[in-house]
C-alpha cells in the first residue's frame, strides 16, 4: 500500500530510530509530502532510509528536532527512549517551544507521564502512541495507534500519524496509550499459547491441522493470530515477525505495572515464563508463535 502523496498540509518532522518499525513510518510520511529529517544511532541504516526516500538526516537526535513542530520517535525501550529525549544531544534540548514529541516506543506509563511532565516545563507537549500490527503493518501504513495526551494536541497530529496508521485513537491523558498496549499484549500472549495447545493437539489427534484451522476460522475461535500464524505453526516455521525477545520486554512492561497496580496476570505470568524457555533454546529472535515448539519438541 502506498501512502497518499497529495498532502495539502506537509509538515516539518523529524523522525528519531529506523528499526523496523521506524523505517517505514518515517518512508509514510516522507512519501505523504512531509519534510522528514531522521536520525538514527547508526548512521548507515539513515543513509539507507536516504537512498530510499525524500528527507535529510542529521547527526544527533538534537539537531534532527531543531526545527520539527512534530518529532517522533520509534526505539527499543524505557532506556533508549530516555537516552534521545531526555539525554546528552536528546531532542527535548533541541524541540522548539509549542513544537510535539510523540513517543511510538513500546515503553512503561511511568516514562511517559515523567516525559510529558518534563515537556510541560520545557514549553513543548508530549504524545504517547505505541502501536499494533507489526512491521508488516508498518510496510504497508495500516499500523494500529493508541495514543495517550492532551486531546487538542493530539487533534493537532492526527492527520499527521495518519500517513502511516489506519486506527489512531486517543484513550486518555499521558500514559493512557501505553496502558492499552499492555491489554494488547496481555490479550496476544493468551491467544497465541491457546493456538499453539489447539494446534498441538489436532497434530496429536491424527487430524489436518490445517484443515481444522480453515474451519475454525470461521467461528468463534477465530483470531488474528489464527489467520496468520496458525498455518506457519502447523509448518514449524517461526523466522519472521514479532520476535519472542520483543515480547518478553513488553510482558516484563505488563508484569510491573500489574504489579504497581494490583492487578492479576496469571496467563501472561505463565506464558512469560513459556519464552523464556524457548530464549534458552536461542529462539530469541523467533517469532511469538514458537510457544509451539515447546509442546511439539519438548
Amino acid at each position: 500500500m502506498s501512502a497518499d502523496t497529495s498532502n495539502n498540509n506537509p509538515e516539518q518532522v523529524a523522525f528519531i530510530g529506523l528499526g523496523v518499525m521506524g523505517f517505514h513510518m518515517a518512508g509514510h510520511l516522507a512519501n505523504a509530502g512531509h519534510q522528514v529529517t531522521v536520525y538514527n544511532r547508526t548512521s548507515a541504516r539513515a543513509d539507507e532510509w536516504l537512498q530510499k526516500f525524500s528527507g535529510s538526516s542529521a547527526p544527533t537526535p538534537a539537531e534532527a528536532a531543531s526545527e520539527a513542530r512534530i518529532v517522533f520517535a520509534c526505539v527499543g525501550n524505557d532506556d533508549d527512549v530516555r537516552a534521545i529525549s531526555t539525554g546528552e544531544d536528546g531532542v527535548f534540548s533541541g524541540m522548539q517551544a509549542g513544537s510535539v514529541f510523540v513517543d511510538h516506543t513500546t515503553a512503561s506509563a511511568e516514562l511517559a507521564r515523567d516525559l510529558d511532565a518534563v515537556a510541560r516545563e520545557r514549553g513543548f507537549h508530549f504524545l504517547d502512541g505505541p502501536v499494533s500490527g507489526g512491521e508488516a503493518g508498518a510496510q504497508n501504513g495500516v499500523l494500529t495507534v493508541m495514543m495517550g495526551g492532551e486531546a487538542d494536541i493530539f487533534e493537532t497530529v492526527q492527520p499527521v500519524i495518519d500517513s502511516y496508521a489506519r486506527a489512531v485513537t486517543l484513550l486518555g491523558p499521558a500514559g493512557a496509550g501505553q496502558l492499552t498496549k499492555m491489554v494488547n499484549q496481555i490479550c496476544i500472549a493468551g491467544l497465541v499459547q491457546g493456538l499453539a495447545e489447539g494446534v498441538s493437539f489436532a497434530k496429536s489427534v491424527g487430524l489436518d491441522a490445517k484443515l481444522v484451522l480453515d474451519v475454525i476460522s470461521k467461528g468463534a475461535a477465530q483470531s488474528w493470530q489464527m489467520e496468520n500464524r496458525g498455518e506457519t505453526m502447523v509448518d514449524d516455521k517461526f523466522e519472521f515477525g514479532f520476535a519472542v525477545d520483543w515480547m518478553r520486554k513488553d510482558l516484563s512492561i505488563c508484569l510491573a505495572e500489574a504489579r504497581r497496580s494490583g492487578a492479576r496476570l496469571p496467563v501472561a505470568a505463565l506464558v512469560d515464563q513459556f519464552y523464556a524457555q524457548v530464549q534458552a533454546r536461542g529462539g530469541g529472535r523467533w517469532d511469538t508463535s514458537s510457544l509451539m515448539r515447546l509442546l511439539t519438541k519438548p
